[in-house]
């Protein structure tokens, strides 16, 4: 089917869409890159009589550092933020600033392409990140590499790690046990952190932790809320057993 007749207007920079926007008046839909629009378009589900198209303002896409703030573009996609390097250097500096550790002590890796290639099919950005630490601060006993990202798929090389921790987010869905990904099911510690969101985000919690235990062949399970500090002794208990075999 053929969409109804529309202007389409392809602004430019921000300030051409506002002013769009003000002229077009009250029957005007918006594209921003997603796809949802044009079959609604097609089967005249919706027929506005302005289509404004914003993919053309390069101002809204891209990570940038202003400053004081790490500025993520309306229009920047999954792609870019995942693959993005000033996104590691602002987890880095948000480390250093917390005080929980030695500013020193804290390395960003910032691969230029995706976090996850350098933590499983080639770790050796990270590896070298390691030794650097090693040879700096030796002799250690721990070192923590984080990978972060919501990928459920992503897994940790046996080359680069001797122990695996894999954390949840409750509100990412009371289904991802159910999902199976590999994170939950081979890791060596599953973590399930902000419990207390459980009853704000409709989540089971105890049906998303029996469904975990039932996928996870008896491999432990702990809870934690990191706001508060609620579970966060039995994880560190945990790695002092498991990975410093302190008894």
């Amino acid at each position: 089917m053929i969409p109804a007749q529309f202007d389409y207007l392809a602004p430019t920079s921000v300030e051409e869409a506002l002013s769009a926007l003000a002229s077009a008046g009250d029957d005007v839909k918006i594209m921003a890159g997603g796809q949802s629009l044009l079959p609604v378009l097609r089967m005249r589900l919706n027929a506005p009589d302005v289509v404004i198209d914003l993919g053309r303002i390069d101002s809204l896409r891209g990570v940038r550092d202003d400053g004081d703030a790490l500025v993520i573009g309306a229009l920047t996609t999954h792609s870019e933020m995942v693959t993005n390097d000033l996104v590691t250097a602002e987890d880095a500096e948000r480390i250093r600033r917390s005080g929980l550790i030695a500013p020193e002590r804290v390395l960003a890796v910032e691969t230029g392409a995706c976090p996850h290639t350098a933590i499983r099919e080639d770790p050796t950005l990270n590896i070298q990140a390691a030794d650097l630490l090693d040879q700096r601060f030796a002799p250690l006993d721990l070192i923590l590499i984080e990978s972060g990202g919501d990928n459920l798929a992503s897994t940790f090389s046996l080359d680069l790690v001797d122990y695996w921790l894999f954390v949840i987010d409750v509100a990412g869905g009371g289904d991802i046990p159910r999902k199976r990904g590999p994170g939950v099911l081979l890791c060596d510690l599953l973590v399930v952190n902000k419990i207390d969101l459980a009853p704000h985000v409709r989540v089971d919690l105890d049906r998303l932790v029996e469904e975990a235990r039932a996928v996870r062949d008896g491999r432990p399970i702990l809870l934690t809320n990191c706001g508060t500090g609620q579970g966060v002794d039995a994880v560190v208990e945990r790695l002092a057993r498991d990975v410093l075999f302190d008894r």
